[in-house]
Parts: C-alpha cells; structure tokens; sequence
C-alpha cells in the first residue's frame, strides 16, 4: 500500500495539514530569519549592521538624494491597496545608506511637515534656548531616485488539476488544492536617477525576483488557518518586491562605477541637440548669442572675425543668418575646408589664426 507521503508535494500536504490543525504555540523570537526580506539589517550613518551580504556597497558616498515616489501610480496603488505594503522609499532608504552609494535627504511630504513644525514651533518661541531650527541648515538633493513596481502573479491551478486527476479519491483533491494554491511571485522593478539641479537622467536600472510558496494554502481549510496565512501571502509579496528593488539597486550601482557624462557636441546639453529638423542644420551647429564652440569662439566673434578678413556677413549680432552662412561658405572655400555654412571647430581653428 502506497504511503501518504510517497511523493514530495503529499509529504508537503501532510505538514501542511498538521501545522494547520495542530494549534501549535511558540515563544516569541525577535529577529526570526524568515521574517526578513533582502532589505534587512540597519543603517546609522555611515554604520551598518546586518545588512545583505549580496548588496552593493560604495567606498564613499557620490552625493545626496532623495526618493520621489508616484503615490498617484497605479503600481502604488496595488501595493497600498491589494498588498498592503508600505511606501517603498521605506525599504529603499535602508538599501540606499547600507549601501553607502548615497546619502538620504528627507523629502517627503510627511518630512517636510515635520521639520516645518520645528521651525514654526521655534518662531513661536515656545522651544527652550539654545534649539537652532534656523534656515539654512537643510543639505541640498543632489539627485532624486524614482521607482517603479510591475508585478505579476503566475498560479499553477492547472498542474493542481493533473494531480487530482491522477491520484484520484481525496488524496487527488488534497493535492490539487495545494498544488492550485502554488504561486510564483514575481516582480520588476524601475529605478531612475534624476540630476536635480539640471534634470538630467544620471542613470537607470531594472530588477527583477521571483519566488514559489503556497499563499492560498490556508484557503483549502477555512477558518482561522486561512486567516493566518493571509499575512504570509502579503509577506511573501513584499520579499520578492524587496529582492526585486535590490536586483535593480546593485545594477545601477555598478553601473555607475563606469560612470561616464554624456555629452552633446556643439552648444553641449541643452544647446538644442544635433538632429536637424526638415532639411535645416541642426541647432547645436547654429551657434546662438553668446555660445562658444570647442575651439571657444563664440558666433558674435566669428562674424566680425569674418568682417575685419573682408567676409562682410553684417553687424556682429551672435545669430547665424543667412549673411553669416555665406560669408562662412565664402570663408571655408578660400581656406580649402568643408564647406558647411557652420561655425564648426576646423573653421573655428583657421580663424583663430588670422
């Protein structure tokens, strides 16, 4: 006669049953290692304590930043609503000063409230001498890091269903209850690191985790037993979203290591990009007011630069006009260049020797 337990997944439905309906009592433990998620441990300045050994770390920090989270998105809202989990910027603070990539500034609304009711407080003279919550104390944020969470909940109920078929009886429906009741967990995560001061993306980074667990199993016996394991389903959520925003962290951190600024040749970021627009020639080729080339030769030197040489392209006025493109073609032709009606860098430099 076959045992109950002859398979792996009928020894799980036994314990699974047992622990369930055997209402066992344990002592309290604090630090329980299967309450933890990937964000674990603590953080005091630059002090760590029980953080992940498979976290990232950075010899010293590459600035300040803060953590602009969406709560208007509709990631957040399943995490707040369906899951309930806590902001992530809670989790990702710890990673963030574990890390020691960054240092964490408080931005967030319920921060900000906070320290504007020391100040009010301290205005109001009601705090004890010697209290400085004066201006300018606050650090500035050098950068802001947004996340995003995508999630998705793969359930095997169909391999529950081949597993009754094939034990059959009650054994076949106990099986195919545990079994529908698996779940793989998983979760992908956006990190984006803006600059704050010029808006520019500095970096981003994508994580991702899954993990496989019973959450439906206490469905399968009613009663307090589903009710208790409805907290571990959430837990096990907020694990895979944990590991999943580390995923991305450690990413983004080695990235960074390689760090290398981007720039835009010409008039540089912002000077109105290198793609021209129906057939004209792009804006960082079209040197504006006051804007120097790499040869550091601004337009409004050029043009009279080219009128002093006999170029007459008008009143030296920084704009590149028509007049100004004909003298520089005029000008590129003599001296055996390209001809591209641009104050680029060759007719910077052949000017520059005049």
């Amino acid at each position: 006669m076959t045992s109950f337990c002859s398979t792996a997944t009928a020894c799980v439905a036994a314990l699974t049953l047992a622990g369930l309906t055997g209402c066992v009592t344990t002592d309290m433990q604090m630090g329980s290692a299967g309450a933890k998620t990937m964000a674990t441990g603590a953080a005091a300045g630059g002090a760590t304590d029980g953080a992940s050994s498979q976290l990232e770390r950075c010899p010293a920090p590459l600035g300040t930043v803060s953590l602009i989270e969406n709560q208007q998105a509709g990631w957040y809202t399943i995490l707040r609503n369906e899951y309930r989990l806590p902001p992530t910027a809670n989790l990702l603070r710890l990673l963030i000063q574990q890390s020691n990539c960054f240092v964490v500034v408080e931005r967030s609304a319920a921060g900000m409230g906070a320290m504007t009711r020391e100040r009010a407080l301290m205005q109001s003279g009601e705090m004890r001498q010697g209290s400085n919550m004066g201006a300018g104390q606050m650090v500035a944020s050098d950068y802001g890091l947004s996340p995003e969470v995508i999630f998705r909940n793969n359930n095997a109920g169909g391999m529950g269903a081949g597993l009754g078929g094939i034990v059959g009886g009650g054994r076949g429906a106990l099986l195919a209850g545990l079994a529908g009741s698996l779940n793989t967990k998983e979760a992908s995560t956006m990190l984006t690191l803006i600059d704050n001061r010029s808006g520019v993306q500095v970096a981003a980074s994508e994580g991702s985790a899954s993990k496989i667990d019973f959450g439906a199993v206490g469905s399968l016996f009613g009663g307090s037993g589903g009710g208790g394991l409805g907290g571990y389903s959430n837990t096990a959520e907020g694990k895979v979203i944990a590991a999943a925003f580390m995923d991305a962290f450690n990413q983004m951190v080695r990235a960074l290591r390689n760090y290398k600024a981007q720039s835009v040749q010409g008039q540089g970021l912002g000077g109105g990009g290198r793609l021209g627009v129906d057939g004209a020639a792009a804006p960082s080729q079209t040197f504006a007011p006051g804007a120097r080339g790499a040869a550091g030769m601004s337009m409004r030197d050029a043009q009279a630069r080219l009128n002093q040489l006999g170029y007459n392209v008008g009143t030296p006025d920084g704009a590149a006009g028509g007049r100004t493109t004909a003298g520089l073609r005029a000008f590129q032709k003599d001296r055996g260049i390209a001809q591209t009606g641009r104050l680029d860098a060759a007719t910077q430099a052949e000017l520059a020797k005049q």
